[in-house]
C-alpha cells in the first residue's frame, strides 16, 4: 500500500495520464476479447469500451469508460466522457450477458458524462437513469471497479454493482473538485480545500459503505508499475466473482438493490469497517 497521501495527492494521481485504461486491463487481464460496437439507435461513442471476453475461461462481458493517453487518443474518445449512445450501448451488452448468464465487469474512469447540447437533445439523462434502473435488477453478478476518476452520474451509470471496487489511488465523487469549489465557494481554485472535505478517496469510502474492496497499488501509483496493479486487480475480482457465483440470481439482484437502498445507514457502515 502507498503511504498517507492527502485527497488532492490521490486526485492529481487518479488523473495521470499514463495511468493503466480499460484497453490496457483488457489486454492484461482478459483473453478472447471481442469489441461490440453501436447501440442499435444512434450510433458508436468511443467514449466507451465494451465486449465479450474470456476471464481465466469464463465468459463475461467487459465494459468501461475510455480515456486516452495522449491528446490525439483522448479526442478520439472525447476526453472519457461519454455521450448517451455510449451509456445505451453498455446497456445493450449488459442486457445481452443477462440472456446468456455472463457476469459483468465494468471499469470506471471519467470526469462525468458529456454535458453538451447535442448530448442532452439525445436523452443524455434518460440513458444514465435506464442504466440505474436496469442495473438494479439484472441477474448475473456484476462487478464495477473505480480504476481512476469515478465522476458524476456518468460514474454511477456503470457503477450499479453487487461489489464495487476502488484502486487505492482512485477517487469516486459526486462531480469534481473544482466543480465542488465552483458551487460552494464561487473559486474553482479552492478545489484542493475541497478535495479534503468530499470524501472521495478509497479509505473514506471504504469506511462509509460506498465501496466494498480496496485494490492495493504500487508505491505512486499504477502507472509506475501496471504489471502490479494488474495482479492485484485480477486477485480481487476472481476472489469476488468466484463468491457472487454462488448465489442464485433473484436473491442476487435482490441484495444489490438492498445494498444501494441502505447506503450511508449507520447499517451500511457497520458492515465495512
Amino acid at each position: 500500500m502507498s503511504k498517507t497521501l492527502t485527497a488532492a495527492e490521490r486526485v492529481a494521481i487518479a488523473r495521470n495520464p499514463g495511468r493503466p485504461n480499460v484497453s490496457d486491463y483488457i489486454s492484461a487481464l482478459f483473453t478472447d476479447f471481442f469489441q461490440c460496437r453501436g447501440d442499435r439507435l444512434c450510433g458508436e461513442d468511443a467514449a466507451i469500451l465494451g465486449g465479450v471476453a474470456l476471464f481465466h475461461g469464463r465468459p463475461v462481458t467487459v465494459i468501461g469508460t475510455r480515456k486516452g493517453k495522449s491528446l490525439e487518443e483522448n479526442l478520439q474518445c472525447n476526453f472519457g466522457m461519454p455521450n448517451p449512445e455510449g451509456y445505451r450501448k453498455a446497456l445493450r451488452l449488459m442486457r445481452q450477458a443477462e440472456k446468456f448468464r455472463r457476469p459483468v465487469i465494468t471499469f470506471i474512469d471519467t470526469s462525468g458524462a458529456y454535458p453538451g447540447l447535442e448530448a442532452e437533445a439525445h436523452g443524455q439523462g434518460e440513458a444514465i437513469a435506464r442504466n440505474l434502473f436496469e442495473m438494479s435488477r439484472l441477474t448475473v453478478p456484476i462487478l464495477a471497479v473505480i480504476t481512476g476518476e469515478g465522476n458524476s452520474g456518468g460514474a454511477l451509470a456503470l457503477a450499479v454493482a453487487d461489489r464495487v471496487l476502488m484502486q487505492e489511488n482512485a477517487v469516486y465523487a459526486i462531480l469534481s473538485p473544482e466543480g465542488f469549489a465552483s458551487i460552494l465557494w464561487k473559486d474553482a481554485a479552492r478545489h484542493e480545500e475541497a478535495c479534503a472535505l468530499m470524501k472521495m478517496t478509497a479509505p473514506e469510502l471504504k469506511a462509509l459503505g460506498v465501496i466494498d474492496d480496496i485494490v492495493p497499488e504500487p508505491e505512486g501509483g499504477a502507472h509506475l508499475a501496471p504489471a502490479i496493479a494488474c495482479r492485484e486487480l485480477d486477485r480481487c475480482l476472481r476472489r469476488r466473482l468466484a463468491e457472487l457465483e454462488r448465489v442464485r440470481g433473484t436473491a442476487l439482484a435482490a441484495e444489490r438493490y438492498e445494498k444501494f437502498r441502505k447506503m450511508g445507514t449507520p447499517e451500511s457502515r457497520k458492515e465495512n469497517p
